[in-house]
């Protein structure tokens, strides 16, 4: 078989359009064992091509992405060793999400890290993934990849026979300006929204306008990093108010640029940031500049303080905030009890500030129906799907179909694919569409929705509402005249 380059737009386009209408539907019988009538005006919705319709409107209209943790491509290029990148073979696909699905599955952590590792040859990795493939090939973290495989690489299906072919194609992918091939060439990806999880809480992007970025506040309040945020200041922390005047040079830097604020606390506490005055959190405050001990309820009140000062000045700067709600990252890690309060303690977020703009993302799975009563109930809540298409495919899928039933369908956020590798990112949105094509095809056959006011949903959905809510154009303005833009 002949390996598989670059296709054109156009060419991707008609290959998604078809692999959309064979699997985005449900079918059409359905209407029959319906107990209630159906409007004659929805009825011809459930004949003819109306599905391949609504799988060629979804793949052929362009997404934002809006979460992303990739590396700059300079970066990237440099090989093993640069932020988040192990290794720099095909395996480098397998080690962001599915390593977790792996090690839940059995695998011992010394074989995944031998797995990843830059020492060891590509054909001898596939030995020690074997055992383990045929238990996790079937999840959506491992779909993702199979999927982007399949499009880069022309490989259906990893075994002993094809590691060899897939390492061949990822040396000649793995090019100057594969990042813009992939992501808008092969993914029809608009642009994507970065949160840098390592280095500065600010990334000047060398491609400003393709990778937009988040400015992270995680560090402003959850600590604080001290060092990481005061260091590039020049100013001098000896009190809370000094920590202000840091958190304010951050915003007044870089608020321009940023299309949204990012804090994944949730990993840590709960998001219930109470609103705490500065003169009982600033003593706190001092004893932690001083390292002197705390207690956890002293750590939370001058948290919930900062957390607010941040999330002030991104409203008073019209920047979104996005919030981690939901499902853990990693394994052996995760209390269910916990998360399980995030939707109620964003309702309450959102009453407290009603001018902010939140972006609760990740749809708090497997919490999602208390998130989607936050979104029906608050005008200033969104919704981010990113992460949970491959999360749970299905439960992302029947999430859209009650968010369109259920709130505005301007508070839906579809696709983001959180990813370090950029080559997954493909797989996943392969994933995405899939998954919204299916949920506005069975919304139409079960009459909630006519043909044409599905259609009429597809552009908002993929690329309007976040055009809207982060400012895309006035972004992309600031970023092209960017001071570090060469």
């Amino acid at each position: 078989m002949k390996p598989r380059m670059f296709l054109s737009r156009r060419a991707a386009i008609t290959r998604l359009s078809a692999a959309g209408a064979a699997l985005a539907g449900v079918a059409a019988a359905r209407a029959a064992d319906a107990d209630q009538p159906v409007p004659a005006r929805r009825s011809t919705a459930r004949s003819g091509n109306a599905r391949q319709l609504i799988a060629e409107r979804v793949n052929q209209t362009p997404v934002i992405d809006t979460h992303e943790h990739l590396v700059d491509e300079p970066e990237r290029l440099r090989g093993a060793g640069q932020s988040g990148i192990r290794c720099d073979d095909w395996a480098l696909l397998l080690s962001h999400y599915l390593d977790s699905d792996l090690l839940t599955a059995g695998m011992p952590r010394s074989e995944l890290d031998r797995f990843l590792s830059a020492e060891v040859g590509p054909d001898a990795k596939w030995t020690l993934l074997a055992p383990y493939w045929p238990l996790v090939k079937h999840t959506g973290y491992a779909q993702a990849v199979r999927i982007a495989m399949r499009e880069l690489y022309g490989v259906d299906d990893l075994s002993a026979a094809t590691v060899g072919r897939v390492q061949a194609e990822y040396e000649k992918t793995r090019c100057a300006g594969f990042y813009e091939r992939i992501l808008r060439d092969r993914a029809n990806i608009e642009s994507c929204q970065v949160n840098c999880i390592t280095g500065a809480p600010f990334k000047e992007s060398v491609s400003p306008t393709l990778l937009m970025q988040d400015l992270s506040i995680v560090g402003m309040f959850a600590g604080p990093s001290l060092d990481e945020y005061g260091r590039p200041t020049g100013i001098e922390v000896k009190a809370l108010s000094d920590w202000h005047r840091v958190i304010d040079w951050w915003f007044d830097r870089y608020a321009k640029y940023a299309v949204a604020v990012k804090s994944q606390n949730a990993y840590s506490r709960d998001i219930d940031y109470a609103r705490v005055p500065p003169e009982q959190a600033a003593p706190v405050f001092k004893r932690v500049l001083d390292k002197e001990p705390v207690s956890s309820e002293e750590r939370k009140l001058m948290q919930d303080h900062l957390f607010w000062y941040a999330v002030d000045q991104a409203t008073r700067h019209g920047v979104p905030v996005k919030l981690h709600t939901g499902y853990y990252a990693g394994q052996n890690s995760m209390p269910l009890e916990r998360l399980a309060r995030n939707a109620a303690s964003a309702g309450e977020l959102c009453r407290l500030s009603r001018d902010t703009q939140f972006v609760f993302m990740h749809i708090c799975y497997p919490f999602y129906e208390d998130l989607l009563a936050v979104a029906k109930h608050w005008s200033n809540a969104w919704v981010d799907m990113c992460w949970a298409w491959i999360i749970n495919p299905i439960a992302a899928k029947d999430y859209v179909k009650k968010h369109l039933v259920t709130a505005p369908a301007n508070k839906l956020l579809p696709f983001g694919g959180d990813y370090i590798p950029v080559e997954p990112v493909l797989g996943h949105a392969v994933l995405a569409r899939r998954g919204l094509a299916r949920a506005l095809w069975e919304l139409v056959s079960e009459g909630w929705l006519s043909l044409a006011e599905a259609l009429d949903l597809v552009e908002p959905i993929l690329r309007g509402n976040a055009r809207r809510l982060f400012q895309i154009d006035k972004k992309t303005e600031a970023l092209r005249q960017a001071p570090w833009v060469r």
